[in-house]
């Protein structure tokens, strides 16, 4: 009885497995299309922005792809939970379409779209770009 559920459940996660591992292969193609070759031209300051803003989108991926939480992961969303007042959980659906930000209330979790949605990401980039320039020698 529990053996059909059971399959159901392991064939999703190998599905999200699979998907998560596309979208970092897409992720890492795209920051390997910097050139090195202008980055040696470019000001101190604009490199260190330029790797600060790699890292945060790597955190940014991180957050959204692993279900486990490192450390500053969890800092961010605690700090976006604070000035937002709401925790949120961000995830991408099976069907490969573009990321979901749930709001967690008391009735539930239910999506945020539209303007709430883009101002919900741009609070969090900003949080993560924040914290790891902070972080950073």
């Amino acid at each position: 009885m529990n053996a059909p559920a059971n399959v159901r459940i392991m064939l999703r996660t190998y599905g999200r497995q699979l998907t998560n591992a596309k979208r970092l292969a897409r992720f890492r193609r795209a920051l390997n299309l910097d050139g090195t070759q202008e980055e040696q031209s470019v000001s101190r300051q604009v490199r260190r922005r330029g790797l600060v803003e790699r890292i945060a989108r790597e955190i940014i991926e991180n957050l959204i792809v692993n279900s486990q939480q490192t450390p500053i992961v969890a800092d961010i969303l605690d700090q976006l939970e604070q000035e937002l007042g709401a925790r949120h959980i961000f995830e991408y659906p099976l069907d490969g379409s573009d990321v979901q930000i749930l709001r967690e209330t008391e009735r539930g979790s239910h999506e945020i779209v539209g303007q709430e949605r883009d101002r919900v990401m741009r609070r969090l980039w900003e949080i993560t770009l924040s914290r790891v320039d902070e972080t950073m020698l």
